[in-house]
């Protein structure tokens, strides 16, 4: 008969899950990349790192791991440990798991695991408004409980912008884009100098990212003061071109302007890569086109890269520095 092994937990781990469109695969890794230096190809991914739940448009929820244990048994025995005194609690089992077709656990074995563990916590149980929630998840043979959040879809709201643009990059995308130009926000000067309607930037000030935009089209520059007025975010929007910025910073995001769109010449595009990289120690481009030798003749070394699709539309996204 196996041994029932219990594993306690030495450091800190975080479960986080993730949904995606299959057109979205690209960016969505790409993302994880970036954040946690590692992918996943099943849509769980379980890290040392802390990352808040609600900055990834991908991110479904995340498990703060107390305990681990080869078998329900041994996690039924450590949530013995939990006194909540006066806090009421609820249990969620999570759906996303490695478990074969023929060992899944179905509706109602979901519902009799959370009602024992339910049972076995010191407290008062409240699945509607609960002070503490809990999750239980199966990976890799193991079982694994802790404290749950939900990620709160932050930039559904930021589609209701008072002004938009046509051609923007969604707010899914454009927040996508800013978790893979700044992980860690810390001490990180940012800035979008080619910020249009202010998607992108939209993004970055909701996740307490020190960023600025800068844009030569006045009127477009307007509307981008409007939308973050809309959303009560603060930070300097400048009409101007690239070449006069003099600042430097951290990291810049570049959605380039479309030939079929835009009246930029491959002349202005070319000087736009040079100031970014005159300004900025890293860059993430955005393009249509193939620019790869562009980069590279101007001193960038491309990090990371992928596609991503609407319909027939395909944008580069590329990380340099």
């Amino acid at each position: 008969m196996e041994k029932d092994a219990t594993t306690f937990i030495m450091s800190t781990q975080y479960i986080y899950t993730y949904g995606y469109r299959i057109e979205e695969v690209e960016l969505c890794q790409l993302e994880m990349r970036s954040l946690f230096g590692k992918q996943s190809e099943s849509g769980v991914l379980i890290s040392e790192l802390c990352i808040n739940a609600d900055r990834s448009p991908f991110m479904r929820e995340r498990l703060e791991v107390l305990y681990e244990g080869n078998t329900l048994e041994s996690i039924y025995e450590q949530v013995r440990q939990i006194k909540l005194n006066n806090q009421t609690f609820k249990v969620i089992f999570m759906k996303m798991n490695d478990l074969s077709a023929a060992d899944k656990i179905e509706y109602d074995g979901q519902r009799s695991i959370e009602r024992k563990l339910g049972m076995i916590i010191e407290g008062e149980a409240d699945v509607r408004q609960p002070d503490q929630i809990f999750g239980i998840i199966t990976l890799g043979g193991q079982w694994y409980f802790g404290n749950y959040i939900k990620s709160k879809a932050i930039w559904l709201d930021h589609m209701k912008k008072p002004k938009s643009y046509s051609i923007a990059l969604s707010t899914r995308v454009a927040r996508a884009i800013v978790n893979i130009a700044v992980p860690d926000p810390a001490q990180v000067k940012a800035i979008d100098p080619c910020c249009g309607i202010g998607t992108v930037l939209v993004e970055a000030l909701s996740m307490d990212i020190d960023m600025i935009g800068r844009d030569i089209n006045h009127f477009v520059v307007q509307g981008t003061r409007e939308n973050l007025i809309h959303f009560n975010y603060e930070a300097s929007v400048e009409c101007g071109d690239i070449a006069e910025v003099t600042e430097h910073y951290d990291v810049a995001i570049v959605d380039l302007p479309y030939n079929h769109f835009s009246h930029t010449t491959p002349e202005a595009q070319v000087a736009l890569i040079q100031h970014t990289r005159r300004i900025a120690n890293k860059a993430v481009i955005v393009t249509v086109a193939n620019i790869d030798d562009l980069l590279t003749d101007v001193g960038f070394t491309i990090l990371d890269r992928c596609t991503t699709r609407k319909s027939n539309f395909i944008r580069q996204i590329i990380v340099c520095q």
